[in-house]
């Protein structure tokens, strides 16, 4: 295992906090187990690149750390996952802030990148909610983005369950990098026919307040 470097002579928040989260690969394991719990070989999976060790060795390091646990899926699954603690999910106002921070940062994607549906479905719109916009409102937003479905709230802690969505977005992930990223608004998308909507103009007003999408 490479060497882990600590701050322990700085008498700082910031140090601690890298302390806990500034080892290569702690924050994106945790932007994967906020969206859900995983099981190991998810995650191999989710995080290209990451060699099983290491895997193996970060995620002991953030048990011992309280990110994460671990916890035993009833039968007929009867298996492990990993989950996010509360001190886990606690960090989501630091992973949110890293991808705005990083979203200027983001070259076009290459023909063959592969961007997952629901990594762009989180990072590049629910990362962006705004609670006092979203203050009033119960809604639901079906994001259909490359055939897999994802659904966005209005309400933080869950809201009134309905049949059907008040909006449905369906569109392919670069889709949406291009949108988040400026190269072209929602509503040129929607003209030019690169989403498909269906639902009403207020219920697309509230989700581009709510989420910041121009």
């Amino acid at each position: 295992m490479p060497a882990i470097v600590r701050y322990d002579q700085q008498y700082c928040p910031i140090a601690r906090a890298l302390d806990v989260l500034g080892d290569r690969w702690t924050l994106l394991i945790l932007r994967e187990l906020i969206i859900g719990d995983q099981r190991f070989t998810d995650l191999r999976r989710q995080l290209p690149g990451i060699a099983p060790t290491l895997l193996t060795h970060r995620l002991r390091t953030m048990i011992d750390d309280g990110l994460v646990a671990t916890k035993e899926l009833p039968p007929p699954a009867a298996r492990s996952v990993y989950t996010a603690t509360d001190r886990g999910r606690s960090a989501i106002p630091v992973i949110r802030s890293l991808a705005k921070w990083g979203m200027p940062l983001l070259e076009d994607p290459a023909d063959d990148a592969e961007i997952r549906p629901w990594t762009c479905a989180n990072v590049m719109v629910a990362m962006y909610y705004d609670a006092q916009a979203a203050e009033g409102i119960d809604e639901r937003y079906l994001l259909r983005i490359d055939g897999e479905e994802i659904t966005l709230s209005s309400v933080r802690s869950g809201g009134a369950q309905r049949p059907t969505p008040d909006l449905v977005l369906e569109s392919s992930s670069r889709d949406w990098v291009a949108i988040r990223r400026g190269r072209r608004s929602l509503a040129e998308a929607i003209k030019n026919g690169q989403v498909h909507k269906t639902g009403s103009a207020s219920a697309l007003r509230n989700f581009q307040r709510i989420f910041s999408v121009s």
